[in-house]
């Protein structure tokens, strides 16, 4: 068991010293130490007993060594619209993301993060390499893979339970049998009383609160979140990382996470894939 005393001012600058580490290897000014220590918001950990019990025994929330996500040698040319010049956005990518764990990909702004994160998805192609999920080449979206955008991007028009259930609706798999299960999502995360609202009457937090029940109404074996934070105020943010922690600790999917904040990589992940400037490599895969 750690020896570091969780909320003590050694535990906090243990996650300063990890976090000024990261953003080292992001200036490419150093390595990154390989000592251990706790990595989170001491704050956090001391108002969140899942996540303390998260950091003492760390065994306990380790995946299984099974990739679920492959990315080998991966080079992504992004065009654009109307015929643009193209863009080497990534060349050579490689990493694993092992079944059920939480990774992060930090790196500089307009490196690539983000349309890696939609080749992820099959949403864009790649030019080289592969990326394999279970196994499979990725050939296009899929049920298995699901997509929290930048913007919570609901429909207007609609309710927030609509909209939770829009992806089912699609699929053709919405039954009356599925409520029960569904309303138990509601609750997991924290929009219960809102159900019949419409996405003006939300704040931008409850907005993304809706965004990610969407994605985990389809019952995705793994979300792909493309910095679903960045748009809310500090405090909404901290808050909804403990949330997403819950959530992740409790649904047990494979996570992908997309974000240009070191700390917040830092706290909610097993792992963070740390990428060079445009076009992405992997400079560094960090062990949290």
């Amino acid at each position: 068991m750690p020896s570091l005393v969780l909320g003590s001012p050694l535990a906090f600058f243990s996650g300063v010293r990890f976090s000024k580490s990261v953003c080292g290897l992001l200036q490419g000014t150093g390595p990154l130490p390989r000592s251990g220590g706790l990595v989170s918001r001491s704050s956090s950990f001391v108002n969140n007993p899942g996540l303390i019990c998260r950091a003492v025994f760390p065994g306990t929330f380790r995946s299984s060594m099974q990739s679920k996500i492959s990315a080998r040698d991966v080079t992504i040319i992004y065009r654009g619209k109307l015929d643009r010049e193209p863009v080497l956005a990534c060349h050579g990518v490689n990493f694993d993301v092992q079944e059920r764990s939480f990774v992060s990909i930090v790196g500089p702004s307009g490196c690539g993060k983000t349309t890696l994160l939609y080749a992820v998805d099959g949403l864009l192609p790649v030019n080289g390499g592969e990326i394999l999920v279970s196994n499979r080449r990725v050939k296009g979206p899929g049920t298995d893979r699901a997509m929290v955008f930048q913007s919570a991007s609901l429909l207007p028009w609609t309710t927030v339970w609509s909209n939770i259930i829009y992806g089912l609706k699609l699929k053709g798999d919405f039954q009356k049998e599925k409520t029960a299960a569904l309303e138990s999502l509601v609750d997991l995360v924290g929009l219960r009383g809102f159900e019949r609202r419409y996405p003006s009457e939300l704040s931008g937090g409850m907005q993304q609160r809706a965004n990610l029940a969407r994605a985990l109404a389809v019952d995705p074996d793994i979300l792909l979140l493309d910095e679903p934070f960045a748009s809310v105020d500090a405090q909404t943010r901290e808050k909804l990382q403990v949330e997403l922690t819950e959530i992740w600790a409790r649904t047990h999917k494979t996570m992908l996470f997309v974000t240009h904040d070191i700390a917040e990589a830092v706290f909610l992940s097993d792992r963070v894939v740390v990428l060079t400037a445009r076009p992405a490599r992997v400079r560094e895969i960090v062990e949290i």
